[in-house]
């Protein structure tokens, strides 16, 4: 629901991407790749850890941190190769609703602005292939900054490049350690938890 504690009007919507804007799983991959559930378990809780991957997204080069992590667990150079080359299905598809909340807003007018934890490759990737990202103007990528969420240097850059104060805009994201950084600097913010409540927050701030 609306954040009453920063009352101005919202100027733009900033939204993370994924887990919003795109389903992200590392078992929607890994699935295809190892049979037995207890070992698929055991490689994303030991090997291929989101954790590990937030490496990446911090800006860690992918050859080095496959290269090392093979050394570190021998055995799995095939789907850690999978990682570094199919990546692009550990998001099998669009976060239900959101899209369309997105293409409302910007015929609405709304300025549309996104901060991603998204490694630069997979974000290359990624973003040649959705076109909703044309309606946003700018978007904060954190492989690309070498800054990643709940940081505060990344909201701030966000800020600057964005032109419109952080109370002026409505900050949007499943993470809550990233929706809480965001609060204490001034944004307004919403936790997302599903588009249905998305668009209730968003109509009782009549931005649709």
């Amino acid at each position: 629901m609306p954040d009453l504690s920063s009352p101005a009007p919202v100027e733009a919507v900033v939204f993370d991407v994924g887990r919003v804007l795109v389903e992200w799983d590392m078992r929607a991959l890994f699935a295809k790749l190892i049979d037995e559930p207890a070992r698929l378990d055991r490689f994303l809780a030991e090997v291929v850890t989101e954790s590990w991957h937030f490496e990446h997204d911090a800006g860690r080069g992918l050859a080095e941190m496959v290269a090392a992590r093979k050394a570190e667990f021998p055995g799995h150079d095939d789907l850690l190769d999978a990682y570094a080359t199919r990546f692009g299905e550990t998001m099998p598809g669009n976060v239900a609703g959101t899209h369309e909340i997105v293409r409302e807003l910007a015929a609405r007018s709304v300025p549309l602005f996104a901060i991603t934890n998204f490694a630069s490759p997979f974000w290359r990737d990624y973003r040649a292939g959705e076109p909703l990202f044309d309606l946003f103007g700018d978007i904060v990528v954190s492989g690309d900054e070498k800054i990643v969420k709940p940081d505060a240097r990344i909201f701030a850059l966000a800020a600057r490049r964005f032109g419109h104060a952080p109370a002026a805009m409505l900050f949007i994201d499943d993470n809550a350690a990233n929706i809480a950084a965001a609060q204490a600097l001034g944004w307004q913010v919403h936790h997302f938890h599903d588009a249905a409540t998305l668009r209730a927050d968003l109509a009782a701030r009549c931005l649709l």
